[in-house]
C-alpha cells in the first residue's frame, strides 16, 4: 500500500524504471473515463495501488501488429515492482456471422471482471483483479503472461507436417484439451470466453501451460449461447492439426493435387478461404479427428450444442492417437 504520494517519494519509486528522466512532475490519474488522457509515464492510482503506465497495448492479430489499443496499457505496479496489463473501459459493439447465424458481439468490462473472480484458481487462465476507479469505470489489473501466443508457438514449430503430426501434435492436443476443460468451466458456470482464437491462448514460458487470456467479448443469440465458443474452439482444433491453417490461395499457387478433391462443404464454415477436412491432405490423420473437423465445415449437418460434447469426440479421437 502507498501511502506517501508526494513527488519526491514518487520520484524514488519510479527511479528503477525511469533513471535518466530527471526530476519531472508526475500526473496521477484516478478517473480513467478518457483512457487518451492516460499516458506514457503517468501514475494510474486504484485504490491504494500505484501504477506507472508505459506503453499502449498493440494488436496482434492478421497482420495488425501496429493497430494500438489505446485502453489496455502496460504498467508496473510500483509496490510490487511487477509487470501489469490494466484495462480501462471501452465500448464497441458490432455483428458477426458463422454460416447463417447472427451473432451481436460486445465488450462488457464487468463480464471480464466476473470472470477473472471465477477463474482465479484455474490455472489455464490469466489471472488478475477489478476495481473501480473513481467515477465507477471497471478497471481489470491483470497478471503479465510471459510467453508466446499458441499461434506463435506453432509456427516456430521447424518441422515436416507428417513428424510434427506423429511427434508432437498429441502433447499440444493434451494441452489444447486443458483448455477447452476451462471454458467447460466457465459454460457451467453461466459465463463465456467470448472472443477464442489461437492468439487469445499463451503459452506461458516456464511452465509450457497453455493460458486463455482476454474475456471482455460477449455476445447474443438466442437459439446457443455458447455457440460462438465452439466455433472458435474448432477453428483452432484445425490450425493446430493442420500445422497452420491450410488455405485455398497457397494450395492454388503451389498446384497442389488436393484441390481436384476437394469440394464446397470441405470448407471452414466461417473462414471460407480455410480448408477444413485435412484428411483429404494428410490421409493418416484419423478418422474420428477429421470428423470433428468437419462439424466447422460448410458440409456440416449438425453442429456441438455444449462444449462436453466437444470435449467427448476430443477424449475419444485422443485415445486413438498414436
Amino acid at each position: 500500500m502507498i501511502t506517501d504520494l508526494s513527488q519526491e517519494n514518487i520520484f524514488r519509486l519510479v527511479s528503477r524504471w525511469m533513471p535518466n528522466q530527471g526530476r519531472k512532475k508526475f500526473k496521477i490519474h484516478t478517473d480513467t473515463t478518457d483512457f487518451f488522457k492516460v499516458e506514457y509515464n503517468d501514475l494510474l492510482m486504484l485504490g491504494k495501488k500505484l501504477y506507472l503506465i508505459r506503453h499502449n497495448a498493440k494488436e496482434g492479430r492478421f497482420g495488425l501488429d501496429d493497430e494500438v489499443k489505446y485502453w489496455v496499457k502496460r504498467a508496473i505496479d510500483l509496490e510490487e515492482g511487477t509487470l501489469k496489463i490494466i484495462k480501462l473501459v471501452f465500448y464497441e459493439k458490432f455483428v458477426t456471422k458463422i454460416g447463417n447465424i447472427e451473432f451481436e458481439c460486445f465488450r462488457s468490462p464487468k463480464k471480464e471482471a466476473r470472470i477473472l473472480d471465477l477463474v482465479a484458481d484455474y490455472k489455464n487462465f490469466m489471472h488478475g483483479y477489478s476495481i473501480e476507479d473513481i467515477k465507477g469505470n471497471t478497471v481489470r489489473v491483470l497478471d503479465f503472461v510471459y510467453g508466446k501466443t499458441l499461434a506463435a508457438f506453432i509456427e516456430d514449430i521447424k518441422l515436416d507436417h507428417q513428424t510434427y503430426f506423429h511427434n508432437q501434435f498429441p502433447e499440444i492436443l493434451d494441452n489444447f484439451i486443458k483448455c477447452v476443460e476451462g471454458i467447460s468451466f466457465l459454460h457451467k458456470n453461466r459465463e463465456k470466453h467470448g472472443d477464442i482464437r489461437r492468439d487469445h491462448i499463451i503459452v506461458e514460458r516456464d511452465s509450457g501451460i497453455y493460458r486463455w487470456i482476454d474475456y471482455d467479448y460477449n455476445y447474443r443469440h438466442r437459439e446457443n449461447i455458447y455457440g460462438y465458443d465452439l466455433f472458435g474452439m474448432g477453428n483452432i482444433l484445425i490450425f493446430l492439426a493442420g500445422k497452420g491453417d491450410m488455405l485455398l490461395p497457397a494450395l492454388k499457387k503451389n498446384n497442389n493435387p488436393v484441390l481436384g478433391k476437394l469440394y464446397d462443404e470441405d470448407l471452414n464454415i466461417v473462414f471460407n478461404n480455410r480448408v477444413a477436412n485435412l484428411k483429404k491432405n494428410y490421409p493418416y490423420i484419423p478418422e474420428s479427428l477429421n470428423r470433428i473437423f468437419m462439424h466447422f465445415s460448410k458440409g456440416a449437418k449438425w453442429f456441438y450444442e455444449t462444449t462436453d460434447q466437444f470435449l467427448d469426440d476430443l477424449n475419444d479421437s485422443r485415445q486413438k492417437l498414436s
